[in-house]
């Protein structure tokens, strides 16, 4: 079976240095806050070329802590999209701020400027611009967009580690952005794990203290936080696994090349290509088709996994039925949901692996 991801399938220098990483944790007896923390902080803050990076306990927790920083909470808006996993939205209301959902740019799934303009109001602050499958996309429109309107930026770089335009990577254009680094993301953890990064000081101290249960210093506490701080285990192995995401990204975009090359069914739609090579990091390579469940099964008779991200658009969601949107409607968004299906693309994969998809894939008929 070829796997949408397959941890086994990693070099064995790999695993050998996580388990050198976790030794040296051991050994030091400091497993919270403590060097390994510091310095892979450092070292992601200087890949996205900020100042900053403060490691959190996972994703949401990242998105929550710096929308609290920019002080967005009860009576706010924060536009966002409903193509996205539920963390995105969890994280906005676990602020008190209230959820309004713009649809997408169907040819490449990712928020749709129009729409966010539609759903501008007297109380919006900010938008949460999500980094889809790993593309960022017309960058400085939004920069200019948040700027004209005066509303914030905040990037959610779940799916984008490393996706960069003219020399600028995720994370560094909006005024802060959010990383995940669960198990399946391009850097992933053996386990929860997420970072805040900004340029902005006076944000970095604040989540620093956010994260700590609103700790300043020991014992004084100036404000209400949370419990999310990443561990000295998951830091350790995170900044060791960094010596290999430079590779890894370029084998998740040769995949992906050698699809846009290879698959020629008609009943397939590939998504937008990127603006630039660098631009999108492959997290999930994904495709649209109209009998999206067939296909599915088809591959999986082949000995492929594909899966679905996301089959339920969130204001589809029970919690979030209620939720504000575009006045137009989220069609754009239920049409993706409905016909999007993620192939197989992680470094691990052979050449003859990726034939085998393509072959798969290009077999298939709407007759079966």
């Amino acid at each position: 079976m070829i796997l949408m991801n397959d941890f086994k399938a990693e070099p064995v220098e790999v695993r050998d240095a996580m388990l050198e990483a976790a030794k040296r944790v051991f050994d030091s007896g400091w497993y919270v806050l403590g060097p390994e923390v510091a310095a892979f902080e450092a070292a992601w803050a200087k890949l996205c070329g900020v100042d900053f990076g403060v490691g959190v306990g996972n994703g949401v927790d990242a998105i929550e802590i710096g929308l609290r920083c920019l002080d967005i909470g009860p009576g706010d808006e924060v536009i966002t999209t409903p193509m996205t996993a539920f963390a995105t939205v969890l994280a906005v209301i676990r602020a008190g701020a209230t959820p309004v959902l713009a649809d997408i740019d169907p040819e490449t799934g990712l928020l749709s400027l129009e729409s966010v303009n539609r759903c501008l109001s007297e109380k919006t602050k900010a938008v949460v611009l999500v980094h889809l499958y790993g593309q960022i996309r017309d960058m400085q429109n939004w920069v200019n967009f948040c700027h004209k309107n005066k509303i914030a930026l905040v990037e959610d770089c779940a799916q984008s580690h490393l996706a960069s335009m003219n020399g600028r990577v995720a994370g560094h254009f909006g005024v802060l952005g959010a990383y995940s680094f669960y198990p399946t993301k391009n850097l992933g953890a053996p386990g929860d794990a997420g970072m805040l990064v900004t340029n902005t000081e006076t944000i970095a101290t604040r989540a620093q203290c956010l994260r700590n249960y609103g700790q300043s210093v020991r014992y004084q506490h100036p404000e209400l936080g949370m419990n999310s701080r990443l561990d000295e285990l998951q830091a350790a192995i995170l900044h060791t696994r960094l010596k290999w995401l430079e590779a890894n990204t370029q084998r998740r975009q040769e995949i992906a090349a050698l699809y846009r090359v290879g698959l020629n069914n008609k009943a397939v739609r590939l998504l937008a290509e990127p603006q630039f090579k660098t631009a999108h990091v492959y997290h999930l390579f994904v495709v649209l088709c109209e009998k999206r469940d067939e296909l599915q099964a088809h591959l999986h008779k082949n000995g492929i996994q594909a899966l679905i991200h996301y089959p339920i658009p969130i204001h589809n969601q029970v919690p979030c039925q209620q939720v504000a949107r575009d006045p137009q409607g989220l069609g754009h968004s239920e049409c993706h949901a409905n016909t999007c299906l993620s192939l197989p693309c992680h470094p691990q994969m052979s050449d003859r692996d990726v034939q085998t998809v393509i072959a798969a894939v290009n077999d298939f008929t709407t007759e079966e």
